[in-house]
């Protein structure tokens, strides 16, 4: 049974409803969301998009794995740019950049939390990067491009108006494209390499 992370998480903290950005406009939903939930706007979808290309790595992946408290991860997650994320998010927010901190913890430490619940007692480095994988889709559905999570994140296709599209057509586009997007480890691409 596959899961909406995003939602889980958002329900599980008790954050209102996010908006979903508008790909023929890039809406960032500032408009729309009261100052009081715009935290939630913010922060969830940017530490989840944040945890997504962190587990990419084997590394993040297995920290994930073995995580058994709540830790800081928010400078695991924006790595080189952590500042200037937790700047850009207080900003959007309204928020001291202190509570920003403590709060995106709270959001990453629950989304690892909900993760681990969905992953079998097996489960190891690929079975988080798939998981993650088949959640970027509702994820970057509800990213306001005015964070600029992608060129935070060294990833400029995450603020792209594809991936807030819907439809039929679009899904079966992002199925298609999550069918080539096998996870694989480190390991595997090593011995790739050795083989060639």
């Amino acid at each position: 049974m596959s899961i909406n992370l995003l939602e889980t998480v958002r329900q599980n903290l008790g954050y209102a409803p996010l908006h979903k950005i508008d790909p023929n406009t890039q809406d960032s939903a500032w408009d729309k969301t009261p100052m009081e939930n715009r935290f939630g706007q913010a922060g969830l979808p940017a530490v989840l998009t944040a945890l997504y290309l962190c587990v990419q790595t084997d590394e993040c992946a297995g920290e994930l794995l073995k995580n058994e408290s709540p830790c800081n991860w928010v400078d695991k997650i924006f790595v080189d740019n952590t500042r200037p994320a937790i700047q850009i998010i207080a900003d959007y927010s309204g928020q001291t950049v202190e509570e920003t901190v403590s709060r995106l913890n709270v959001i990453a430490n629950e989304t690892v939390r909900v993760t681990k619940t969905q992953l079998p007692p097996t489960a190891g480095v690929k079975d988080v990067k798939a998981f993650f994988t088949n959640q970027k889709n509702n994820i970057l559905l509800y990213l306001p491009v005015a964070l600029h999570m992608g060129e935070l994140l060294h990833n400029n296709t995450l603020d792209d108006n594809v991936n807030k599209m819907e439809g039929p057509i679009s899904s079966l586009m992002k199925s298609i494209g999550n069918a080539f997007t096998n996870p694989v480890t480190e390991e595997e691409i090593k011995l790739k390499e050795e083989r060639f």
